[in-house]
């Protein structure tokens, strides 16, 4: 946890991580993910999915792609329910890898599918290196993309990841402190509900 010193100390504990129903979502931006090995991202989730196989509970990690492809393949075949069903059979789902990988609109439903099979049912982890009003563009899809965050996101706990990149640490004197620091993503808010927009009670103020 030192080399990400601003990396909350409430961080998920694999007990939460792998209540039922509950989703963990790691996000950072992408210069900030990698090191030479592996992701921040992905060591935490994979630390999170060994402590909760130690407790007992079962867990099943993929990148995104493999579980999507799994799921075209099934659904070509005419099996796409006993897959997810396979899916849903882990206490802890670890998907990994959102956003490096485009994923085409039909094959996001399927992901969707998925999601909300295991919605308050089973555990989940993900990591994402794009900020959610990117998943969109992730998924090819900004309806699926809502309606993914609208499941993802209740009962959830983000963990936004940050501190100077790792590949820029290498050549720190090279680099300007601002690019060493600096997010080259803003925190993205989520992407915007439809429905009435909300009252302007500036004008109550003023008439008051």
């Amino acid at each position: 946890m030192t080399a990400k010193p601003s990396l909350p100390s409430g961080s998920p504990s694999p007990s939460r991580s792998a209540t039922p129903g509950g989703s963990t979502v790691w996000r950072a931006p992408p210069d900030r993910r990698k090191t030479a090995w592996q992701s921040v991202g992905d060591h935490l989730a994979i630390a999170l999915g060994v402590e909760a196989v130690r407790t007992g509970r079962s867990v099943y990690f993929s990148p995104l792609a493999d579980i999507v492809a799994s799921l075209v393949r099934a659904e070509r075949e005419g099996s796409l329910r006993e897959r997810i069903r396979f899916l849903c059979r882990a206490s802890l789902l670890i998907v990994d890898e959102i956003g490096y990988l485009p994923v085409g609109a039909g094959a996001g439903n399927l992901f969707f599918q998925l999601v909300n099979a295991r919605y308050e049912r089973g555990a989940m982890i993900l990591t994402s290196n794009r900020g959610f009003a990117e998943w969109g563009e992730v998924f090819g899809d900004q309806v699926v993309a809502t309606a993914l965050l609208d499941r993802l996101l209740h009962h959830a706990i983000v963990v936004q990841i940050e501190g100077a990149s790792y590949r820029l640490r290498q050549h720190a004197d090279l680099v300007p402190e601002a690019m060493r620091t600096r997010s080259i993503h803003p925190v993205a808010q989520l992407p915007p509900r439809r429905g009435r927009p909300p009252k302007d009670r500036s004008s109550d103020h003023r008439s008051g």
